[in-house]
């Protein structure tokens, strides 16, 4: 994935003449650190654990990114992340540079306890590589509010003082924000709603099918199912359900507490059980990627109907499908723009901390419109005025900023000209 994406990157170079200083210092990660963790198991038995740290680019302030829990986590995986984090930084005009970390594990085979020692473990791996002015973590795939809190717990006590800031995502009795539980979704709405209009959306008919139903997929379809628009179709890994009369995210979300899934919560009446590569290829308006990576490539992007195509998971849909789809007259409004709400409140996070004064949901959730709404309406501009698909337009808008941040520290051409 990292060498696509290094494709992309250059691509962008080429079309902005950016310096070529700036592609040699994108193009690979600044530094990568692997450890293995190991962990004493309840039965007394110890257990390895693969794990990496990426620091990919600091130009513009400290690396930032997420941490993830997931059995298919891997070296490429964590240093595209973080390159993709890179850009969705400057797009959303952050201090901040990009980074990403992760552990191979299969967390629903762990006891709480054992998910408590792996998760102290990373920390104490990791600790000379993170921390609130170099690399702050974040939570990501399978690391919820305690496994944060459990690492923020553990880098306070190895830096032998309290360093709320070194860790954002934390609950709120530990310092965390207001707003920051909802805010990838919640960023995804507002750019999708700052939209409608140019997309000629009308949230009173529009059907929405999302793939993903954990708290970003779960919360996107609460907030456009309250604004009108009809959910038809909702997945989870073990498969989804579909009902064209539309379902309620609400109780959908309650049959997946009860049931462990949401295969089988009942809609409208004409509810049917689908997969999770059927719902891609659902006849829907707005489509809502909320999972893995690489659900939409070649080998299905020609089957895909969805006009608009909202992407809240990280790299749901492939250079090659991007491609296809964007001349097919499908618009892909991309990851490092559409899920960029959770970084942005998450440096609201950071500022908090180190300020020491805290604010309320709603002016939260203000700066985090103003902010969308701000970068969505220049990525849409560079798209029509370039003749740009979304995402090329999306890493132009932030590749500038990166340049800028680079050549501000000298070029060949400055040195040749002293």
């Amino acid at each position: 994935m990292l060498a696509k994406s290094r494709e992309t990157l250059r691509a962008a170079c080429e079309r902005l003449n950016i310096h070529p200083d700036v592609y040699e210092e994108l193009k690979w990660p600044r530094e990568t650190l692997a450890a293995t963790l190991l962990i004493r198991m309840d039965d007394g038995s110890r257990r390895a654990f693969q794990s990496w740290r990426c620091r990919y680019n600091d130009r513009r302030g400290p690396t930032k990114g997420g941490v993830r829990f997931h059995p298919n986590v891997s070296l490429d995986e964590i240093e595209t992340l973080s390159f993709w984090m890179t850009f969705k930084c400057a797009v959303a005009n952050l201090p901040f540079g990009g980074g990403k970390g992760g552990v191979c594990v299969d967390t629903k085979t762990l006891s709480a306890n054992e998910l408590e020692h792996l998760s102290r473990a990373y920390v104490e791996a990791f600790a000379p590589f993170i921390g609130p002015d170099r690399d702050i973590l974040a939570p990501d795939m399978y690391t919820n509010g305690i496994v944060i809190a459990w690492m923020a717990d553990q880098y306070s006590w190895i830096s032998g003082q309290a360093s709320p800031s070194a860790i954002t995502g934390k609950p709120l009795a530990f310092g965390g924000t207001n707003g920051r539980v909802d805010a990838t979704a919640r960023g995804g709405y507002y750019a999708l709603r700052y939209l409608e209009s140019a997309l000629a959306l009308d949230p009173n008919t529009a059907t929405v099918a999302i793939q993903g139903f954990g708290n970003v997929g779960f919360h996107c379809a609460k907030l456009l199912h309250a604004d009108g628009y009809k959910i038809v179709a909702i997945s989870d890994s073990g498969g989804g359900v579909y009902d064209p009369g539309g379902l309620d995210p609400l109780a959908v979300m309650q049959h997946k507490h009860q049931t462990g899934g949401v295969k089988g919560a009942k809609g409208q009446g004409k509810t049917k059980e689908i997969s999770n590569a059927e719902l891609l290829e659902l006849d829907c308006e707005v489509l809502v990627p909320a999972a893995l990576e690489r659900q939409i490539t070649l080998e299905n992007c020609d089957r895909i109907k969805a006009r608009i195509i909202l992407e809240m998971a990280n790299g749901p849909v492939s250079p090659e499908a991007d491609k296809k789809l964007t001349e097919a007259g499908h618009i892909v409004v991309p990851d490092i723009l559409a899920n960029s709400g959770g970084v942005t409140v998450s440096h609201l996070e950071w500022v908090q901390n180190r300020s020491g004064f805290y604010w309320d949901s709603s002016r939260v959730r203000d700066h985090l419109k103003t902010t969308m709404e701000t970068e969505t309406q220049s990525i849409w501009t560079l798209h029509n005025e370039m003749e740009l698909s979304m995402r090329d337009a999306a890493y132009i808008h932030g590749l500038r900023r990166i340049a800028e941040s680079v050549e501000a520290r000298g070029t060949p051409a400055y040195f040749e000209g002293s």
